[in-house]
């Protein structure tokens, strides 16, 4: 079974205040999960009002289980919108990623 590709779009939901107070150990799961081989890349939105990440897991309900772990989620301060997706095209250099028909 080959893995899946997932776009993470997260939207705070509360004052960056309160987001600042948790960045530190958000990075430390991002960093987690790319130890782990989920993750391949993240970054803050511009303006500053979320982020994104690109994951790739075998199924959904890892990606589920795996960001209900991120201190974001856990203190309720971002929503976290996935589409699943299957790259076809790429950019030279990204071939590992793209899987042909």
């Amino acid at each position: 079974m080959s893995q899946k590709f997932f776009w993470v779009d997260l939207t705070y939901v509360r004052p960056l205040e309160e987001v600042d107070i948790l960045v530190e150990a958000h990075v430390e799961f991002l960093k987690d999960q790319y130890a782990k081989g989920y993750f391949i890349f993240s970054r803050p939105k511009e303006p500053r009002e979320g982020g994104v990440i690109l994951a790739r897991m075998d199924n959904c309900e890892m990606l589920d289980a795996v960001l209900e772990k991120d201190p974001f989620n856990k203190a309720g301060l971002a929503h976290y919108s996935v589409t699943e997706f299957f790259p076809r095209m790429c950019a030279a250099g990204f071939q590992p990623f793209v899987e042909t028909p």
